[in-house]
């Protein structure tokens, strides 16, 4: 293990951070630019509704892990999850993305801080890593937004 629950708490807090003045600071054009072109079809905006709901499945995957459980289950479709949840966002306003990413970043944030070394070492299977210890899957919770806004940068750059 090389992370360390305080650690993990400063990074999640940091990069959620990061991650709502990236969103903020954009012009309501850039919201409906399109970012990928598979799947769904994702704009800027609905890659915040995924935040936001990978925010919530990945808080609920941990508790799950920490209740004994064993996480994802083994056929989990992350695929049709994504879709689904960011479908069922649809009619939310940006402002109410933004709280609700932040809240809920939040939430994961005091979860971790209530962790011992020992719990980071809990293993649970998550839906793209597949098993690993709590301390990854809490490493990609943060990482899987830094990927997201890299590609959005991109879009926005017209590359």
């Amino acid at each position: 293990m090389t992370e360390t629950p305080e650690r993990l708490v400063a990074r999640l807090q940091g990069e959620g951070e990061k991650t709502l003045e990236f969103f903020r600071r954009l012009t309501p054009q850039q919201w409906e630019l399109p970012v990928y072109s598979d799947g769904g079809c994702w704009s800027v905006r609905q890659i915040l509704a995924h935040f936001v709901a990978a925010e919530r499945g990945i808080y609920k995957l941990i508790q799950n892990v920490l209740d004994g459980g064993e996480g994802a289950p083994a056929d989990f479709d992350l695929n049709a999850y994504n879709e689904r949840k960011v479908s069922q966002m649809e009619g939310e306003s940006i402002p109410s993305l933004l709280e609700q990413f932040a809240a809920q970043r939040q939430a994961s944030v005091q979860l971790v801080a209530r962790l011992s070394a020992q719990d980071l070492l809990r293993q649970g299977r998550h839906p793209w890593l597949g098993v690993a210890a709590l301390e990854e899957i809490i490493q990609l919770l943060y990482r899987h937004n830094q990927i997201h806004q890299r590609e959005i940068r991109r879009a926005l750059s017209g590359e």
